[in-house]
């Protein structure tokens, strides 16, 4: 039937036309998904929006100062984050929270808690940074090449030891790895050796109680261990090295975090350049 002047044009209506069908946005059928990134792609396009703009705000505060650089996981949103993060810089006294982890593992091969002698070296390692601790404790554990192939066991890829300890050389991606593996339930540290690498790195003395810990509000805990060292080779300028986790109680904050540097012109100038640093981490990525 076809009606003119403006009148109703119906075609195709008999009895054989498979009953007229018309487009669902008329009969009221499905309605069409609204196209458009979910919720999950629109964060994960602000979170890569985050990391530029820290990118930027980095890269003005590199023009302007010594060598660093930063890695960072946030375990709660699944983001990862370096900037120069494979670079590698001199560890100094970080290299103690490798250590530790390497001294627990040992324990755990053997079925049995660490020795009451281990921790009587662990303890001051981790709490006072005590060098001469450390250096029985790298020894007890078999040197340069054991602490190696615990390397391998913890991740750490980009990290090469120095049978003078403090020397080892590492990147800020294999600090935030080796933080992941101190916590991962399904990793080679098992639950206590994990509660004993938080207890000593969240009660070290409070005149080490800087770097990473800076980041934190009021209410959530730390862990850290920092490193600080001159060296003749570096015209007796600075290394200064922070790696933590920070994490709220609610589950809301989850992250490791390393920030690495050398060359600095005295260590209190290295302290504030890794905390300005750590500080932009959080600023910029809103963990």
């Amino acid at each position: 039937m076809i009606l003119g002047g403006g009148g109703l044009i119906v075609l195709g209506m008999g009895d054989d036309d498979g009953g007229g069908l018309l487009p669902t946005s008329l009969s009221g059928g499905e309605k069409a998904k609204p196209a458009g990134p979910s919720p999950e792609e629109l964060a994960r396009i602000e979170r890569a929006k985050r990391a530029k703009q820290l990118d930027a705000a980095l890269k003005l505060v590199a023009a302007e100062t010594p060598d660093f650089s930063v890695a960072l996981i946030d375990k709660k949103t699944g983001q990862t984050y370096a900037y120069q993060g494979t670079t590698k810089f001199d560890t100094a006294s970080i290299v103690k929270a490798q250590i530790l982890a390497c001294e627990l593992l040992k324990a755990q091969d053997a079925d049995r808690e660490p020795t009451e002698g281990e921790m009587a070296l662990a303890t001051p390692m981790i709490q006072l940074s005590d060098n001469n601790a450390t250096t029985e404790l790298f020894e007890h554990l078999g040197g340069k090449s054991a602490i190696t192939k615990c390397n391998k066991r913890l991740g750490l890829s980009q990290t090469t030891v120095n049978k003078a300890w403090g020397l080892t050389k590492t990147t800020a991606t294999d600090q935030v790895k080796l933080l992941s593996k101190l916590v991962d339930t399904r990793g080679p540290l098992d639950a206590d050796s994990r509660k004993t690498a938080f207890s000593l790195m969240n009660t070290v003395d409070d005149t080490q109680d800087w770097g990473v810990p800076a980041v934190a509000n009021p209410g959530e805990t730390t862990t850290v261990k920092n490193g600080w060292d001159t060296r003749s080779a570096d015209g007796g300028l600075w290394a200064v090295n922070t790696i933590g986790r920070v994490t709220s109680t609610d589950g809301s904050v989850n992250v490791s975090l390393a920030v690495l540097s050398h060359n600095n012109q005295s260590m209190d100038s290295g302290i504030e350049l890794v905390e300005k640093v750590a500080k932009l981490t959080r600023e910029h990525l809103k963990y």
